[in-house]
């Protein structure tokens, strides 16, 4: 039985998230196309601020989970 992909969109905000809770700058973002990028630094946002608030390492790892 095939894997399905996830939809791109999922897989820029899950990239983003990861980068921001490990303190990467935005300038970082892989990406070039507006909805993507978009996307990306939402989750790069998020990641930031879940970071900032002390959910990094095992406090964290239920958030990474959910996405």
């Amino acid at each position: 039985m095939k894997r399905q992909k996830r939809d791109k969109s999922s897989r820029a905000y899950t990239r983003g998230y990861q980068a921001g809770v490990s303190g990467r700058s935005k300038d970082s973002c892989p990406f070039t196309e507006t909805i993507a990028r978009q996307v990306w630094l939402g989750g790069w946002r998020e990641g930031r601020t879940d970071q900032w608030e002390g959910y990094t390492g095992v406090s964290g790892i239920h958030k990474i989970a959910n996405l």
